[in-house]
């Protein structure tokens, strides 16, 4: 690994991770996002890219083709772990299969060495933007489970079986109670999960996986 830039402490903005076992491309890319002013540090291989770093908002810069874990395997590593984190990847042999596998596990793009400085922060603009994007949905859900927590058990399967798209009577026949029960029931449960409309809650339900039929 090269000392090339640490991201500072508590960085304030998003990082870019390289991952590259050629020393001159791993310096050129941190001069490169230096010159950006984008936050970037460097790793010669997978396993000090994974001893050492803490990722936190950004995206990773990834060689295919490298001495241990290649790129692709530490793709499955990482998704397997659930980090959603956008991945760019490199290489200098165009192979167009392995560029498909890639992007189909997830990858945000595939660029062929040498590519061009503009093509590369456009790319890495992009990754930035979608790692932006999966933040804010991961927030919103973490919210919506904050708020599904404070519902009473019989509130929890009422809404459930509503995401579901039950009707009211429906629902008091699944659970043997009254229609107008269920309709209270399902008054304090769009008062908790502050929506404004079945379709809202509809939404945060399917976010939290009650959608599908048990």
């Amino acid at each position: 690994m090269i000392a090339s830039r640490k991201p500072p402490a508590g960085p304030t903005g998003p990082v870019v991770y390289i991952v590259d076992d050629d020393i001159s491309m791993r310096e050129s890319l941190v001069d490169l996002f230096r010159s950006m002013s984008i936050d970037a540090v460097a790793f010669e291989n997978t396993e000090t890219f994974l001893a050492a770093a803490r990722p936190g908002a950004g995206c990773i810069l990834l060689d295919v083709r490298l001495p241990d874990l290649n790129g692709l395997e530490l793709q499955a590593h990482l998704n397997a772990k659930g980090n959603k984190m956008p991945i760019i990847f490199m290489t200098g042999y165009g192979d167009i299969p392995m560029s498909v596998k890639a992007i189909k596990a997830g990858a945000s793009d595939f660029l062929t060495k040498p590519f061009d400085d503009q093509a590369l922060l456009d790319a890495v603009n992009v990754a930035l933007e979608r790692d932006a994007e999966i933040r804010k949905g991961d927030t919103a859900i973490e919210a919506s489970k904050i708020l599904y927590e404070t519902l009473t058990p019989r509130e929890q399967e009422v809404m459930q079986l509503v995401v579901r798209g039950l009707m009211n009577k429906q629902i008091a026949f699944e659970l043997g109670i009254t229609e107008v029960t269920v309709k209270l029931h399902r008054g304090n449960v769009m008062r908790k999960m502050d929506v404004r409309s079945l379709a809202d809650l509809v939404r945060v339900g399917e976010a939290l996986g009650y959608g599908k039929q048990a």
